[in-house]
């Protein structure tokens, strides 16, 4: 499929500088692109492949100005990344727009209601009084429990596991092999030294817009429901435990784990490999670094944390420069035990 410049700059509000009607099939960086290619350059480390790249449109900001002459058709807007963003968005949305159809061999149960337009890939399996929306996309190998609700424009991908009683909104994408409304981690010890499983009678609601990446687990609630807001994006490999509240437009990067019933702001941005203990919460706008370990609530909105146990980002960074400097320090506070010890003895004095 063929854009030309004139089509792509009507998308995303753009001003040409060169040919608008050459035109490109495919998307590529723009140091690998060819004159087919639509490339974009928003970092300033890769301007010099702007002069060199064989591009046949590159999508740069506005603000940019040229060293030298490039040999493609430039697209100005004011900002490229988001600019090329929705281009390959709205590219994908049309390759997706040809998966319709109920391949052969599904099991639907006969209470489950199937919406307009559906894809449903072979070896789904659609359980009792499940609801499906229209426009929906379901990717082989996918189970839906009994009573689940997928809204509107949802894309599950192959080898999703959504237990009963799950409810996902509109416009929501999970990605292969999460897990979503699995048993929470719930045990009561006995006295002899066992453990009891404490029924998990919750589940769990994605709302509006979320998107959950490859190998994730989110846990259904002991009791009412764990709860991803509107808008929230996460990552591939984290954990979910059961009755958290993740708040809207919030982002949890990969390898992650949030215990149970710990209630996360919106806007709140956590890096890769950390951990945040139960029972805690965290304000809007905080940003927590990656590997970092929260153990206690965090009340002030806008707080940046890092370390083990996580602590305030500026006193951190002080903290490492004053262990760089320990061994001068230590050259130091010697020195200056020399000449105490001299001056108490009488053989220095302090000029």
């Amino acid at each position: 499929m063929q854009f030309s410049a004139q089509q792509i700059s009507a998308l995303i509000n753009g001003h040409i500088e060169g040919s608008p009607s050459v035109s490109v099939g495919g998307f590529a960086k723009i140091e690998e692109a060819t004159s087919s290619d639509l490339a974009f350059l928003s970092n300033p480390k890769y301007e010099e492949f702007l002069y060199t790249t064989e591009a046949g449109i590159v999508i740069i900001n506005e603000s940019l100005e040229l060293k030298n002459p490039v040999k493609g058709t430039l697209i100005r807007v004011k900002d490229a990344y988001s600019a090329f963003a929705l281009l390959m968005d709205y590219y994908q949305k049309m390759q997706a727009t040809k998966l319709v159809g109920i391949q052969e061999p599904v099991f639907i149960h006969p209470t489950a209601s199937i919406g307009k337009d559906v894809y449903i890939g072979a070896f789904a399996y659609i359980g009792e009084n499940a609801t499906i929306s229209d426009l929906v996309k379901i990717h082989p190998h996918t189970f839906i429990g009994d009573n689940v609700k997928v809204g509107q424009r949802t894309t599950i991908h192959a080898g999703v596991k959504i237990y009963h009683d799950c409810i996902l909104g509109n416009d929501v994408t999970v990605h292969a092999g999460t897990v979503i409304g699995s048993d929470g981690f719930g045990f009561a010890p006995q006295q002899d030294g066992t453990y009891s499983k404490v029924p998990q009678l919750g589940n769990v609601v994605i709302e509006d817009l979320v998107e959950i990446g490859a190998n994730a687990c989110i846990d259904r609630a002991t009791m009412g429901s764990t709860l991803i807001k509107k808008g929230t994006k996460l990552d591939n490999l984290l954990q979910i435990a059961h009755n958290v509240e993740v708040g809207e437009n919030s982002v949890i990067a990969a390898q992650s784990g949030i215990s149970g019933s710990t209630k996360i702001g919106s806007r709140v941005v956590i890096g890769g490999q950390a951990g945040v203990v139960g029972h805690v919460t965290i304000a809007d706008g905080t940003r927590i670094n990656g590997q970092s370990g929260v153990s206690k609530s965090i009340t002030a909105p806008n707080t940046v944390l890092t370390g083990t146990p996580a602590y305030n980002y500026n006193a951190a960074m002080r903290s490492q420069a004053v262990l760089r400097n320990l061994p001068e320090l230590e050259k130091r506070i010697l020195e200056l035990e020399r000449l105490l010890d001299a001056l108490t003895k009488g053989k220095a004095s302090i000029s």
